[in-house]
């Protein structure tokens, strides 16, 4: 009987064939490497371990870091690393609580541990005092918009510490409300393009549950800073921005009136020039009513909010039929005494689509 090679199709004797053989594995060659569960528990408990070291270099209370998860302990480390890029060893920080996550100013050595040279005894107590007369809290960003310092007093104003903030996210944007992104971004760049230029932008920042509970929802806060170049030559890696975010009214609701106390109507033809206004602008801005009729709205507007104030004009103006709403814009807006006032603006059609109608609740 003749076999074919299923291969080549020649004739074979027996046990031949066209293809190599196989060579037989050396006694001493290594297999492949199979996981096992010993093996995976051996590297979870060495990253364990791992953390914990990490979590006991960190410079807060021995019952916060009892209450720290992986998760928390790593947006912690996180948030050293990138203050030691902008703070390298040699440079000044900001003197704050040591209990706080301060901006470092130590050696890489001792990245997460509280400097030992910071400020005379006096320093912690000095800085929570100082801490506590601020209207609000400090932040201070990277370039790209990560959180490299939240001072500890975040937590009267959103009702969360440091370190369940952190648990949104590493960057500014996390904290905010989703309506505020894109104009959050244009003020950072624009301050970002021009350092030492100060903006400022108001949203909705995320709170705590129990906040939120005892206050109806999130809490507004307005943030004005600028970038500054931490130390020579300037670039933007060197660059931060400082910024101090003071809490204002809540923002209200689309379906929320609101008080009648914080709020005055203005009527314009569809240039935006005043044809009426309520009386209570007086209280809020300090015109009276025949100063404002013929004048234009832009002339009270802050220039960083032109751009902000003309795209809910083009929409309220593009809307079709009276009654069209063309959403709302948080906008600075110059009072009589030369001051600038925070206004929740919506704006609708009215009039038969002939007239625009605005109502402006005052924020602070």
């Amino acid at each position: 009987m003749t076999i074919f090679c299923s291969h080549c199709h020649r004739p074979l004797q027996a046990e031949m064939s066209c293809l190599p053989r196989r060579g037989k594995q050396a006694p001493g060659a290594s297999k492949p490497f199979r996981s096992t569960k010993s093996a995976s528990k051996a590297r979870r408990d060495q990253i364990n371990v791992e953390l914990q070291a990490l979590r006991s270099l960190l410079p807060i209370s021995a019952r916060e870091k009892e209450r720290l998860s992986y998760l928390h302990t790593m947006a912690l480390v996180c948030l050293r690393l990138r203050g030691a890029q902008l703070f390298p060893p040699g440079t000044r920080g900001i003197a704050v609580p040591h209990a706080s996550l301060a901006l470092p100013h130590q050696d890489s050595a001792s990245l997460c541990a509280p400097p030992a040279d910071s400020a005379p005894p006096a320093g912690p107590a000095l800085g929570a005092e100082l801490l506590s007369l601020l209207p609000g809290f400090l932040l201070v960003l990277s370039a790209n918009g990560k959180l490299v310092y939240i001072s500890e007093n975040v937590a009267q104003v959103l009702g969360l510490s440091v370190v369940e903030l952190l648990a949104q996210g590493d960057t500014v944007f996390d904290i905010l409300d989703g309506r505020a992104h894109e104009d959050a971004r244009k003020k950072l760049l624009l301050a970002h393009e021009e350092p030492g230029r100060e903006v400022t932008f108001v949203s909705e920042m995320r709170t705590s549950k129990a906040f939120r509970l005892q206050h109806g929802g999130n809490r507004a806060v307005a943030v004005r800073g600028r970038f500054t170049a931490l130390r020579w030559p300037a670039s933007p890696s060197t660059a931060a921005f400082l910024a101090l975010c003071t809490p204002v009214a809540r923002l209200p609701a689309d379906d929320d009136a609101g008080s009648q106390d914080d709020l005055f109507q203005s009527m314009h033809i569809l240039d935006m020039t005043f044809t009426d206004v309520t009386e209570s602008v007086t209280y809020h801005l300090g015109y009276r009513r025949e100063e404002l009729i013929g004048r234009s709205w832009y002339s009270l507007l802050h220039p960083e909010d032109a751009d902000l104030a003309a795209a809910q004009h083009r929409a309220v103006g593009e809307s079709l039929g009276a009654g069209a709403a063309a959403g709302t814009a948080v906008l600075r807006v110059l009072r009589r005494d030369r001051t600038w006032a925070w206004l929740c603006v919506s704006a609708r059609r009215d009039g038969g689509g002939r007239a625009i109608t605005c109502t402006s609740h005052c924020l602070r």
